[in-house]
């Protein structure tokens, strides 16, 4: 399944067909019908079920698949009978996805041809607000109206918390490796060096908090950690535009089972995924976060290789349980999503591990099942050759320029390249003669988000 069209490349596509969506016809925007609709709309989670049925037969004279953002809307959040919304959905659009809200999600991700109602935006806008009012910055009328995002309003789901629902971790408490004696060897944890500063976050905590703001090696830097796609990016935060680093937050809010974070500064919306703002003040800036290596690995393996690591402490200042394979153990167990994203499965499963670079100009991605038992690949990001060398046990991967050399695994670990040893260190690649070759910056994820949002850029590599 190839990545959706927007809107507008879709509108443009048919046109150039001589085409003109049969649903488009039938759902032409009515601005003096505004109050209406939306009085409609609120009906679903606001009235009584004596004021629906008018509500549903207003609605259904009505006609127009301009109406279904707004009842996919009803459908998650009413009381009412869901048959009778998705008997309602089923006459305005004229298909028949399912009988959930995630079912007629995934069919809006696919069909982004169809406007939406002008009503619909206040409508949800209101419906968030009641959730939690500290969205207003988030939510402004032109912040939110149809094309005024890099993303889709009606797509951006609540993921069940509120604002920093799930608190980010600010300049935290670290301890030397031989005091975190609360780690078993085969944790987890995010691994991060810059310029010689070396810090390990176990994702048993990490879980819990999806973000910490850091100073490490002099570089302000923030790691992104959205649970839902299984993918910790550490982005630098300080820009030329700001005197100060950016500080980032959770939203609370989801895009195709994304986080959707945001910076306290601007208080605009970032795509966790791509480093981007795709609302609010910062939109259409231009800014790219740049990314910094990071890997994963067990802890036993991380302190072995770095002695002089620094590590979370245990104590955050919050009450979780930060107990092995506690946070989301059932969702990393399942290959099911817990929110809706489409996703092509042909090569790999949804929940299958990718190990991704975006950089040189290029974005491609490696199943991690090609580096079972430590295997080294030889290959390339756009014009660059780079090595990649990992352990999908771990769910560990490094990557490097490799400079055209071809390199093999050899004895402790280590790589070989006409005749020489190799050591793959946390910032660079190191032969025994003094040769060095930079590290590239990677990060792994489930290939449903590589997938969704970055499906007809990248490549992907397979067995």
């Amino acid at each position: 399944m190839n990545r959706p069209l927007t809107r507008r490349a879709a509108i443009a596509a048919a046109a150039a067909a001589g085409l003109t969506p049969a649903l488009l016809r039938a759902a032409p925007e009515r601005p003096e019908d505004y109050e209406a609709v939306l009085r409609a709309f609120q009906t679903f989670l606001y009235g009584t079920s004596t004021d629906i049925p008018g509500a549903i037969s207003y609605l259904q004279e009505r006609g127009g698949a301009d109406l279904a953002s707004g009842l996919i809307l009803a459908l998650r959040f009413s009381r009412y009978p869901r048959s009778e919304i998705v008997a309602l959905l089923e006459r305005v659009t004229g298909v028949s996805p399912g009988d959930g809200w995630a079912d007629w999600m995934l069919w809006q991700e696919g069909s982004p041809e169809i406007a939406s109602h002008p009503a619909y935006f206040e409508f949800k806008r209101t419906l968030f607000m009641s959730i939690d009012e500290r969205w207003r910055p988030f939510l402004k009328p032109e912040f939110i109206a149809d094309g005024a995002m890099d993303i889709r309003f009606e797509e951006v789901a609540w993921g069940g918390v509120r604002r920093d629902g799930i608190p980010s971790l600010d300049f935290p408490a670290h301890v030397e490796a031989a005091e975190a004696t609360y780690l078993r060897d085969d944790d987890l944890v995010f691994g991060v060096e810059i310029n010689g500063d070396v810090r390990a976050y176990p994702l048993r905590i990490m879980g819990w908090h999806e973000m910490f703001n850091e100073v490490i090696g002099g570089v302000p830097v923030a790691l992104a950690y959205c649970t839902l796609c299984g993918a910790g990016i550490l982005f630098e935060t300080k820009l030329d535009r700001f005197d100060r680093a950016l500080i980032i937050g959770t939203s609370g809010f989801l895009y195709r089972s994304n986080k959707l974070m945001y910076d306290r500064r601007t208080e605009s919306l970032w795509n966790q995924f791509t480093g981007e703002p795709v609302s609010g003040e910062l939109r259409g800036s231009g800014i790219v976060l740049p990314q910094r290596p990071v890997v994963i690995a067990p802890w036993g393996e991380w302190k072995a290789r770095n002695p002089g690591t620094k590590v979370l402490k245990l104590e955050t200042g919050f009450d979780r349980d930060y107990g092995s394979g506690v946070v989301y153990r059932d969702y990393f167990a399942s290959p099911d999503l817990m929110f809706p994203a489409l996703v092509d499965q042909s090569r790999l499963a949804q929940k299958d591990y990718v190990f991704a670079i975006r950089q040189f100009g290029a974005a491609k991605a490696w199943a991690l099942e090609l580096f079972e038992g430590g295997a080294v690949v030889n290959d390339a990001i756009g014009e660059l050759p780079i090595v990649l060398v990992g352990d999908e046990s771990g769910r560990t991967v490094r990557a490097y320029e490799r400079d055209g050399r071809v390199f093999e695994a050899a004895e402790g670990g280590k790589l070989a390249s006409g005749g020489s040893v190799w050591t793959a260190n946390e910032a660079e690649l190191a032969s025994e003669t003094g040769e060095t070759l930079p590290r590239v910056a990677g990060h792994v994820a489930y290939w449903f988000a590589w997938n969704n949002y970055l499906g007809p850029e990248g490549e992907v590599v397979t067995r």
